[in-house]
């Protein structure tokens, strides 16, 4: 008499790509998110409790006390996206809980959309954007009518140069923007040289002397309010502030009165400190043209979803055929 061995469970906290979907279906007994909203508390902790590997997101907050709660059969978080800062990674480890993430695959993605940032800043594009469509022309071209900034020649300070700050600042670097950077660690002369690239040592000593500050690091305990009330007082008054990497990093609340009181010139931020909510500080200065607020769309693209829900089932797979998962995150890297 034969016995089939079980399919391993894996619990799918969101909506992903139909093609993704469909090949975790084929390989695993997955249970997926039709409704596509954050499970609530209740329903993670059951997750945790019933699955032989979660596959969450961003959205969902995996900390110590829901860690506890998890099931004998959780060995694998696999999570969709690059960021892992939801996750208590520490304490997982600690319970023998494997945690992978997909890095790499959003990287010319976010880059893309750190620039067109930077653009529609300087140059006012989502203001411009609204005035025909609210019929607000009727006095057609002027001489001195929505004067932007031009970037070109202008300094670009960015905060964190891993794959993505370094995708950025080719791209930047494209457009005539002077590269400067700070960063953990120093990047190798040779990529310094390729990029004309200036490292500062003292994030302080950068923020004061540029244009334009991108924030592109992961956020830690080491990078939250890194970008605090005081290091964003050291800005010029016509400098802006871009962030595609994660809210917590910049003091919302500090930024937001520096540009309402005209010592930042503004700011383009895709991530914010509470998402899904926004600061309503922030929403006015936005309805002002001060600032431009996009909703976590970095990584938004077919190919990012595709590519990072790809690596999810590579990492699944490897993990249950006994080996190291490729994007296992490890202790040194916390």
């Amino acid at each position: 008499m034969s016995s089939t061995k079980r399919k391993p469970l894996v619990v799918v906290t969101r909506r992903l790509p139909d093609v993704v979907e469909t090949r975790m279906r084929e390989l695993f007994d997955t249970r997926l998110n039709h409704e596509d909203k954050p499970l609530p508390p209740a329903a993670l902790a059951q997750a945790l409790q019933e699955a032989d590997v979660l596959v969450p997101t961003v959205t969902d907050e995996i900390d110590a006390s829901l860690l506890a709660q998890a099931g004998p059969n959780l060995r694998l978080i696999a999570n969709f996206g690059n960021g892992v800062d939801h996750i208590d990674v520490g304490v997982a480890l600690q319970r023998g809980i494997t945690v992978t993430n997909t890095p790499g695959v959003l990287t010319e993605d976010t880059a893309d959309m750190t620039m067109a940032l930077i653009l529609a800043v300087a140059r006012r594009v989502t203001e411009g954007a609204r005035i025909i469509p609210e019929d607000s022309w009727e006095h057609g071209w002027s001489p001195t009518w929505m004067l932007g900034r031009r970037i070109t020649g202008k300094r670009l300070g960015i905060v964190g140069m891993g794959r993505i700050g370094q995708a950025l600042a080719r791209r930047a670097k494209a457009f005539g923007l002077s590269i400067h950077y700070h960063n953990r660690r120093r990047i190798t002369a040779r990529t310094e040289q390729e990029l004309e690239a200036t490292y500062w040592e003292s994030l302080d000593q950068m923020l004061a002397r540029v244009d334009i500050v991108s924030v592109n690091c992961p956020h830690t305990p080491a990078t939250y309010h890194l970008l605090s009330a005081r290091r964003l007082k050291l800005l010029k008054p016509a400098a802006v502030v871009v962030n595609t990497a994660r809210g917590e990093i910049i003091d919302e609340t500090a930024l937001a009165r520096l540009i309402e009181a005209g010592e930042i010139a503004g700011a383009g931020l895709d991530v914010f400190e509470q998402e899904p909510a926004v600061s309503p500080r922030l929403v006015k200065l936005a309805r002002a043209g001060k600032v431009v607020l996009l909703p976590h769309m970095g990584s938004a693209t077919h190919e990012s979803r595709s590519d990072m829900g790809e690596k999810v089932i590579i990492n699944i797979k490897t993990f249950l055929d006994g080996h190291r998962p490729p994007d296992r995150i490890l202790p040194s890297m916390l």
